[in-house]
């Protein structure tokens, strides 16, 4: 029998945390994520499910949702679902049995990793890496953003509380370059 340990995306066996100045970068492993995307002439059952799902609305364009089943907008008719792994850790078999044929759905928890910015200050850190507004950001933006030629997302909690999610593949370079631009701006 192999004993095999499971590690974070950087590679770790518990998630990483950097704090610089105001400014903690947390490593997030306790979430497991599903892609939902609307089968052609369901988009509103595909709506309506995901709404049932997180408990309010389908987030549309650039929002984001929920409280311990979120979700946020990737595409038309398209979401990323997420929630504790601890809970749910089998969270696509769970939405692909409640979408009854509705909406593809597709287990995303292994294929990104994800770092969350908090403390004051995130516009300054994150204007040095994207030209995404996050000064205007007040709660509940969903933005898909390039950082350092990667294709991420920019979940904004609230001002002070931000997450980056990556290719897991990049993990890290995505956390070099958030550390060195919290460190270039504070």
């Amino acid at each position: 029998m192999h004993d095999l340990i499971a590690i974070t995306p950087l590679g770790a066996t518990r998630p990483r945390i950097d704090s610089h100045g105001p400014v903690t970068l947390t490593e997030v492993t306790d979430r497991a994520l599903a892609s939902v995307a609307a089968r052609f002439g369901h988009e509103a059952q595909a709506n309506a499910l995901v709404a049932s799902l997180i408990g309010t609305p389908a987030p549309g364009p650039a929002r984001m949702g929920g409280d311990t089943l979120t979700a946020f907008w990737m595409g038309p008719d398209q979401w990323m679902l997420s929630a504790p792994i601890e809970t749910h850790e089998d969270l696509a078999e769970r939405i692909k049995a409640e979408a009854k044929g509705t909406a593809s759905i597709t287990d995303q928890t292994g294929a990104w990793c994800r770092f969350d910015l908090s403390g004051d200050g995130l516009a300054d850190v994150l204007e040095r890496l994207t030209n995404t507004n996050t000064r205007a950001f007040t709660g509940g933006e969903a933005q898909r953003a390039g950082i350092e030629h990667m294709g991420c997302f920019l979940l904004c909690h609230n001002p002070r509380h931000i997450s980056v999610i990556g290719p897991r593949s990049s993990a890290d370079s995505l956390h070099h370059a958030l550390l060195t631009a919290i460190r270039s701006a504070h």
